[in-house]
């Protein structure tokens, strides 16, 4: 396992980082066993993963509640990312809902709190203030953000220093690269990559597009007309399909899986500091440990820059993976 400093902090993370939101077994992800959530969770920490990441929004709290189980006896190794959601942004709400983190956690401190989405509607000065009055009374360690494009940032950058800025990456994402990276890169904000394995599409399990499940087939790549999209997009699943299976042939040929690639990828591009990937079993955590220390050549990060290039283009610049009206500017 490798470790990366925490943007401008003292906090060193591993380059993969388990997301946490499938141990909420909720509609996008379908039923956890919790037997299974904490087993997963050590078998994280034995690869030598030390952070975390949870969110109030992921099955209402549940998500915080499996993970603070699961963390019992090694809390002091570990470094948990939590999140307050657009809904608790007002000052007063966004300490309760802090200090509701931690009771769900069983914690008396968050490593990384982070705004979940941004809140148009209540100033980022305001919301900014309640964070750095969290960080010094020290519930939390350091404050961060998520889901936060270039003009957000900027915004933001202007009344204080985020440590991170969570986003959705991956070869089959890469909206990020049009702006958002530089803006992190060139004010030291780490990127945390989630989704880096685009609901499932990089794992290797699905032969094309078509095959994913229904209630996770609704981002921008596919076409409006699947039941659970909320887009008004045509999609682009052929092309989604045809990086696939070039990804696949790839990954072949220098004899690793398409996850460990996939991963690997995220950590050889700029400013990215750990990847968020969801893990539900043991081997899952095991497997994609594995991608940590995995070097990709000059000409691998070519081929899969070219084998990926059509799909970026398509779905352009918008970090919102499921909406046209993008959430996220």
């Amino acid at each position: 396992m490798q470790y990366r400093t925490l943007g401008r902090t003292d906090i060193q993370v591993s380059t993969i980082c388990m997301g946490c939101w499938g141990l909420a077994g909720d509609f996008h992800w379908g039923p956890q066993d919790d037997a299974d959530s904490i087993a997963t969770v050590h078998a994280a920490l034995d690869a030598g993963v030390n952070f975390f990441d949870t969110a109030e929004l992921y099955g209402d709290g549940r998500s915080d509640e499996v993970l603070g189980r699961a963390l019992k006896g090694v809390r002091q190794e570990v470094v948990i990312a939590g999140k307050v959601g657009p809904q608790n942004l007002a000052p007063d709400d966004l300490v309760r809902s802090c200090e509701a983190s931690l009771r769900r956690l069983d914690t008396d401190y968050i490593d990384l709190f982070q705004i979940h989405l941004p809140n148009w509607e209540i100033p980022i000065e305001e919301s900014w203030a309640a964070m750095d009055r969290l960080q010094q009374e020290g519930k939390v360690r350091a404050i961060g953000v998520s889901n936060f494009g270039v003009i957000d940032l900027a915004e933001l950058l202007a009344v204080g220093q985020p440590a991170s800025n969570q986003i959705p990456y991956s070869l089959l994402y890469r909206a990020i690269e049009y702006g958002v990276q530089q803006l992190c890169v060139e004010n030291h904000v780490s990127i945390l990559a989630y989704s880096p394995l685009m609901h499932g599409l990089l794992t290797g399990k699905y032969e094309s597009a078509d095959e994913l499940p229904a209630t996770r087939a609704r981002t921008r790549h596919y076409s409006q007309d699947r039941p659970h999209t909320r887009h008004s997009e045509p999609g682009c699943e052929a092309e989604t399909t045809a990086a696939m299976q070039a990804i696949r042939r790839i990954s072949n040929e220098i004899g690793n899986s398409m996850t460990r690639v996939s991963l690997a990828w995220l950590l050889h591009q700029p400013g990215v500091t750990s990847v968020i990937t969801g893990m539900r079993r043991p081997d899952q955590a095991r497997d994609s440990a594995q991608a940590a220390d995995l070097a990709l050549s000059a000409d691998v990060l070519h081929q899969l820059d070219l084998a990926t290039r059509q799909v970026k283009e398509i779905l352009g610049p918008n970090l919102d993976m499921w909406q046209t009206e993008s959430r996220f500017r």
